[in-house]
């Protein structure tokens, strides 16, 4: 059992320096969007830093809630003052987490749950590493975040209107919504979506499934070259094995059809089938199969009754990662497909082109949910194929 480092007071010397580090950066932020950035850090810097002063020599530990309460007021008319409605949720904000943070570095309380023989180095590294994480979540986050409210516009415009800006109920509407589900075109889009990706993740978890079981056998030869050929799709850059189905299947006659897509999406999605498959199968008893196979099962009643449970959630995971693939592509459709098998992403493609529709927003904030929706199915299974394999507790 490990032993903690007890919570000790921390001298101003160390806790503004670092408070006033964490309104610099905070005020980077507030600068730029006040035209001076220097100025903001500065500012930030000497705000956060008077601030703590004050909360910790001046108002004590002792009355620690209400010197947070103070930090959320203050920030909040700040944010009011530079930003109106929507710059008191942000100052809020602001003042809650610099309240805290305040007292979180002064009185020791980022050691508390870490061992006590942690060099200084250490101890920052292992809050750094952290933050950078944190900042690269945020980084590839923002973007999907900031589609959403743009989707509820009530303008047609793909930026935030001062209405919004103000959060005033006018600035905002369902009328791209509406669009999408009464506009013809988009709906053709959406119904081929849906024809061409269960058809599409059908064959690629049939040729996935079997390829990963036997690729797993250890008497097939050149095992490693096989893989490598049946995964290159992933790893190939898509316009490249685009153009080279869009030849290959124009001369067999299967450009421009359904069918043609279909199996150009399956060739997509079949690499995702046999890495979640073969990962499976890591795991996997083969004494199983073998009992099975002694009890008088022949091979297709052992796979169908004793091997294909266990490797379900492999199987349905390869499923998932399949039909988006297949779902949301847009670059092989644009080579394969003709006018017919036009796709939602390729309707939304069309409208970043040529009509510059903001109904792409609402359908992009739908597609996000739906993701979202099938990820969490897939780390839902992924853990119940590892307590199925007994790789962790039950």
């Amino acid at each position: 059992m490990a032993i903690l480092t007890p919570i000790q007071k921390q001298p101003l010397s160390f806790t503004l320096p670092v408070v006033a580090a964490a309104g610099a950066f905070a005020g980077i932020f507030v600068g730029a969007a006040q035209g001076s950035t220097l100025l903001g850090i500065l500012i930030g810097a000497a705000i956060v830093a008077a601030l703590g002063y004050v909360a910790l020599q001046v108002l004590g530990d002792d009355q620690e809630r209400m010197a947070r309460w103070a930090y959320v007021a203050l920030f909040a008319v700040a944010g009011f003052f530079f930003g109106g409605l929507p710059g008191v949720v942000v100052g809020a904000i602001f003042g809650w987490f610099f309240g805290w943070f305040t007292y979180w570095i002064g009185l020791g309380r980022y050691r508390a749950k870490l061992v006590p023989y942690l060099t200084p180095g250490q101890v920052l590294w292992h809050y750094a590493f952290r933050v950078i994480c944190g900042a690269i979540f945020v980084f590839l986050i923002t973007p999907i975040i900031v589609v959403m409210p743009l989707s509820f516009n009530a303008e047609d415009f793909f930026t935030f209107t001062p209405e919004m800006l103000r959060f005033d109920p006018e600035g905002y509407s369902l009328k791209h919504y509406r669009d999408f589900f009464t506009n013809d075109d988009w709906q053709q889009a959406l119904w081929n979506s849906v024809r061409i990706a269960p058809a599409a993740t059908i064959l690629s978890v049939g040729f996935g499934t079997l390829a990963a079981i036997g690729l797993s056998q250890p008497h097939v030869p050149f095992r490693r070259a096989i893989m490598a050929i049946l995964i290159s799709p992933m790893i190939v850059p898509l316009i490249i094995s685009a153009a080279g189905m869009y030849f290959f299947y124009s001369r067999i006659g299967l450009q421009g059809t359904y069918m043609g897509v279909v199996l150009a999406h399956a060739v997509l999605g079949i690499p995702f089938v046999i890495i979640t498959v073969t990962a499976t199968l890591v795991g996997f008893d083969r004494s199983l199969t073998r009992a099975a196979a002694n009890m008088g099962a022949d091979p297709v009643t052992t796979f169908f009754r004793v091997q294909m449970p266990l490797i379900m959630p492999g199987v349905i995971s390869g499923a998932l990662f399949a039909f988006i693939t297949s779902f949301d592509e847009v670059v092989v459709v644009l080579f394969v497909g003709s006018a017919g098998q036009k796709t939602l992403p390729w309707q939304m493609f069309t409208g970043l082109r040529e009509q510059i529709s903001p109904t792409i927003l609402a359908v992009a904030t739908i597609l996000v949910f739906i993701s979202i929706a099938l990820l969490t199915t897939v780390e839902l299974l992924r853990r119940r194929s590892e307590r199925l394999r007994g790789l962790s507790p039950g």
